[in-house]
């Protein structure tokens, strides 16, 4: 598989400082977003532990199963709950802090997603755009629930609460997504910064532009920025050029494991 990619970040209009990281390992085929809470430098403190800790525990999952690589990814992510969880109690002014986590794996034609908190994962594919991931967040919850649309949910006043992220209990459940891609497919990571400024369609129009990943990073933090930027913003973008003799021509469903 041929890949292209482009990622980055950036502070927003309102925040003073960046709790957001990333990971854009192209070669390698890994991908993350971390977006940081806490306040005092600690949120940006845990998104960096998680990136970290994550790339050096998942190392390479060639040859491995569908199960084994599942269960890879939850490893590494609970490692670095672990260790965000431990600094929380040995130094008082990192208390309370945690970070999202949503990080891709491209292998075999497939790719693999772990996924805490409300960072998402989407992917275009002939012009459809399809949310791989799942927000751990209050407002999910109602919708889930049937006592909010997903349109109310965009402007609640609890929309950036999140009920599950990495570092903030002893341990963390990630949620595990499988999917096959295809020639033409564009992966979007993106941090709330970004979602929470842009709707569905805006994005799914950027994505689909006749533009390198570079560019179409480039305009979504711009647009972000422009509607408001009323947090920090990171997006990570990743083209699939060529797949060997894959092309089912189906919208694919998240798999979820």
């Amino acid at each position: 598989m041929k890949i292209s990619c482009a990622g980055n970040t950036d502070v927003g209009v309102v925040r003073s400082g960046n709790e957001d990281s990333f990971l854009l390992n192209c070669a390698g085929g890994l991908f993350i977003v971390a977006d940081g809470m806490g306040g005092h430098a600690a949120g940006e403190v845990a998104s960096e532990m998680a990136v970290q800790i994550v790339a050096r525990e998942l190392g390479t999952l060639r040859g491995l199963s569908d199960a084994e690589a599942a269960s890879k990814m939850r490893s590494a992510i609970r490692k670095a709950n672990a260790a965000i969880f431990d600094r929380t109690l040995a130094e008082h002014d990192k208390r309370g802090m945690g970070t999202t986590a949503t990080v891709m794996v491209l292998f075999s034609r497939r790719y693999l997603i772990g996924q805490v908190g409300d960072s998402r994962a989407y992917l275009l594919r002939e012009g459809d755009l399809l949310q791989l991931t799942k927000d751990h967040s209050y407002v999910q919850e109602q919708v889930d629930a049937g006592l909010l649309t997903p349109e109310q949910a965009r402007t609640h006043p609890y929309s950036n609460v999140i009920t599950r992220c990495v570092g903030a209990n002893e341990d963390v459940a990630p949620d595990i997504y499988f999917g096959n891609l295809e020639r033409g497919d564009v992966v979007l990571l993106a941090s709330d910064g970004l979602t929470g400024m842009l709707e569905d369609g805006q994005l799914a129009t950027i994505m689909g532009a006749e533009e390198n990943p570079e560019t179409c990073v480039n305009k979504m933090i711009a647009d972000a920025n422009r509607r408001g930027g009323l947090d920090n913003i990171t997006a990570i973008v990743v083209r699939v050029d060529e797949v060997e003799s894959l092309n089912t021509g189906e919208m694919p469903t998240a798999k979820s494991a």
